[in-house]
């Protein structure tokens, strides 16, 4: 059976050249954070988790977003070593779904992204002990001001947060259709490198 032509939003030999063309016209449309995933990942037991992240690289090869390495996200991450998210997109009425292996992004790439943030945002990675238990808000807001007088105006990346890439085996781009008759493409590859294969899926 030949394949179908892609046409249209679906056009294109690359997913993830596909993937920052959808992401630049949900920037235009979306009122708040376009570029937010819901990431899933399971613990040790296998009970999935997820939480929404900001995406903040579509590399030639893989999707990049940071955090803190001490948080339970981190854990799960480094743990299975595996992850999936979906982007969504009310106002254009798509999403991308992707899964795959993730490794950490932990050198001059993450120092760069790290020193583009707000000093505010800089020094609340240094006073955050992220998903331990927290007795209040002052107690977040002391250690605010203790990081800031400790590391000035201008602090390093704290050792404990920096980035994750994920580099899928699956993509999938799915748009609304009428009457519930949606459009889904699902790219899929043996693992990094490897070449794709494009399958049209039933909504």
């Amino acid at each position: 059976m030949a394949q179908e032509t892609r046409t249209g939003k679906f056009e294109g030999d690359n997913p993830f050249v596909i993937a920052r063309q959808w992401l630049a016209e949900a920037a235009a449309s979306e009122p708040n954070d376009a570029n937010a995933i819901a990431l899933s990942t399971v613990d040790p037991d296998g009970l999935p988790n997820a939480r929404m992240v900001l995406l903040k690289e579509i590399e030639a090869d893989a999707f990049v977003f940071y955090t803190n390495y001490e948080s339970a996200k981190a854990g799960e991450l480094d743990g299975a070593g595996k992850a999936a998210f979906v982007m969504h997109w009310k106002s254009l009425r798509r999403q991308v779904r992707a899964r795959g292996i993730v490794t950490r992004e932990n050198g001059p790439q993450a120092d760069e992204y790290y020193a583009s943030r707000s000093l505010k945002s800089r020094l609340g990675a240094w006073a955050s002990k992220q998903s331990q238990p927290l007795d209040g808000r002052a107690t977040l807001m002391a250690e605010v001001a203790k990081v800031t007088a400790k590391h000035g105006l201008n602090p390093e990346r704290p050792p404990f947060w920096g980035g994750y890439r994920l580099i899928p085996t699956e993509i999938e781009f799915w748009a609304d259709g009428d009457f519930r008759l949606h459009d889904r493409f699902q790219w899929r590859r043996a693992g990094p490198g490897a070449s794709w294969s494009v399958t049209r899926l039933n909504p």
